[in-house]
């Protein structure tokens, strides 16, 4: 303990709060590797909670003495990786998260003895409403919904049931497309009994409308044919670019498409007669016959007796009749065609497609742009017309033009992962970690080579030049009698020897001898006449 306390006594106050405060510093940056090192990966829990739902999960962590970290203000919770699935699985066992809304787990606790018709309808629309907000949240972009249904109750002695409405507040990441805002009105109508998509008003966080609750049916018919139109547009000019880029290489090859359709729905109904195929339908034949007899005088009641009449008709004149009328009715043949054209048919379709020239290098090695021939561009302009069902009739156009892009295609392949890399199936966390580690080893490293090895150089040297001085120097007295340390002729020439071999001891060393001259002026005058005396004498 003498000698340490002697050391550290030797060292000087500096130096000795120079190595304090490195050791400090050394024991902080080990201490943080080490920590960094064995704390174990995190990974993230749940994201886009709600408060309700992170104190809850937060709590349920504490319990499990289970290592967490929250970040975004309590919205997402980080886990360790080897117990992510476990922990969710946890959770969902205990309804977590709920989705920061109420769903039907509000009649689970509820004691139905208790209470009114009215609370029950109350807990029935706020256990839809958060139900609908749940499922809304599900869809892509979605971050946050809140849904507010109206479904008015049928006034008594009224004939008429008012019709039930919705509105939606939705926060989005990005913007919604016009297909997904229509899905989110038949979703939340097809739930509610007697809602049509018409009544359901849709507005992102930032107050936009992107559904009018007012709306009628036609509103929703355009908005459907435009979707339908941009996606016929969309595919083919995907299989024109397709093709077309096949020929004339990735990425130098511009398609645009237009496409004129009629959303006019025609019914025409038409009647066609054949004269030369008749049907005999119906036929009617009618026979009449008459006779009428000449009697001549007078008319008498002799002439008018049965018997008397039979013996005059061989003398009596007679006048016979008979007519025949016949009616038959033919069918002709009828055929009667009706046809009916729904919306959303093609008018028209107008193709442009502009490509690329050729690259050719020259001798230097530069690239030389070279014009297609006009026989590919008719070609290419064939296969075009053959890929969208061109129709003359109807007016198609088609126009294939080359020029010369503002800048030379430069396709860079994608690298697959290979080697070690795709073996293995690394993910990126999984690589950061690594690369996380091989940074402190090295700052490891150059901390233990560039700071610890020269300090540890440094106190030994020292120690080996307090080592020669108190041996060979003698101790040097000042005014009241105390010793101190003086320095001697042997000693001088050890020390100019250390010195030559290690110059920053050695400058240490006079740095410290002129401190004590300072200190003892009359020893070092006596001190320096001594070795004044001794130069002067003969060897």
């Amino acid at each position: 303990m003498q000698g340490l306390v002697s050391f550290l006594k030797g060292l000087g106050a500096s130096r000795l709060m120079a190595m304090i405060a490195v050791t400090a510093a050394l024991i902080g940056f080990f201490g943080f590797v080490i920590m960094r090192v064995t704390t174990p990966q995190l990974t993230t829990l749940f994201t886009d909670l709600s408060f309700e739902d992170s104190s809850a999960i937060i709590k349920d962590l504490d319990r499990q003495a289970i290592p967490y970290e929250i970040r975004n203000d309590g919205a997402v919770i980080m886990v360790p990786k080897d117990k992510v699935t476990r922990l969710r699985m946890k959770l969902a066992e205990g309804g977590l998260p709920k989705g920061g809304g109420v769903g039907y787990e509000i009649f689970d606790k509820s004691d139905a003895l208790g209470t009114t018709s009215f609370v029950q309808n109350i807990n029935h629309l706020r256990a839809l409403e958060g139900e609908l907000a749940r499922t809304i949240r599900a869809i892509d972009r979605v971050q946050a919904a809140r849904v507010h249904l109206v479904l008015p109750e049928r006034p008594l002695f009224s004939r008429e049931t008012p019709e039930p409405s919705a509105s939606i507040v939705v926060r989005v990441r990005g913007a919604l497309e016009p297909q997904q805002i229509r899905a989110i009105r038949h979703l939340v109508a097809s739930a509610v009994n007697g809602l049509k998509p018409q009544r359901v008003s849709i507005v992102d966080e930032a107050g936009q409308l992107l559904a009018d609750g007012a709306g009628s049916s036609t509103d929703v018919d355009n908005s459907i044919a435009d979707e339908r139109r941009a996606g016929f547009e969309k595919r083919i000019r995907s299989e024109v670019e397709s093709i077309v880029s096949s020929v004339v290489g990735a990425g130098r090859a511009r398609v645009q498409l237009s496409a004129d359709f009629d959303y006019n729905k025609v019914t025409q109904t038409s009647d066609k007669f054949d004269p030369e195929g008749r049907v005999l339908r119906s036929s009617q034949t009618r026979e009449e016959s008459s006779l009428t007899a000449d009697n001549s005088g007078q008319v008498t009641v002799n002439n008018e007796l049965p018997g008397n009449q039979n013996n005059n008709n061989a003398a009596a004149a007679r006048d016979q009749s008979k007519k025949t009328e016949e009616t038959n009715n033919y069918e002709i043949s009828r055929t009667t065609k009706t046809e009916v054209t729904e919306a959303g048919r093609v008018n028209r379709i107008s193709v442009a497609v502009l490509v690329d020239g050729n690259y050719t290098k020259d001798e230097k090695g530069e690239l030389i742009y070279k014009e297609r021939s006009k026989e590919e561009l008719d070609r290419i302009a064939a296969l075009v017309r053959s890929a969208i069902g061109f129709d003359q009739k109807r007016g198609d156009q088609v126009e294939v033009v080359n020029l010369k892009f503002a800048e030379a295609p430069a396709t860079v392949p994608l690298a697959e992962p290979t080697g070690l890399l795709g073996m293995l199936q690394f993910t990126k966390d999984d690589v950061m970690y690594v690369i996380e580690l091989g940074v402190m080893m090295l700052l490891s490293l150059v901390v233990l080579f560039m700071v610890i090895r020269p300090l540890v150089k440094r106190i030994l040297a020292s120690e080996e030049v307090a080592a020669l001085t108190g041996n060979s120097v003698p101790a040097l007295t000042d005014g009241s009698g105390e010793d101190a340390t003086a320095l001697l002729p042997g000693g001088t020439a050890q020390m100019i020897d250390v010195a030559q071999v290690q110059g920053q001891v050695h400058a240490q060393s006079v740095h410290r001898v002129g401190e004590l001259a300072e200190r003892n002026p009359n020893e070092t005058a006596t001190i320096v006449r001594q070795w004044l005396s001794e130069q002067q004498q003969p060897a």
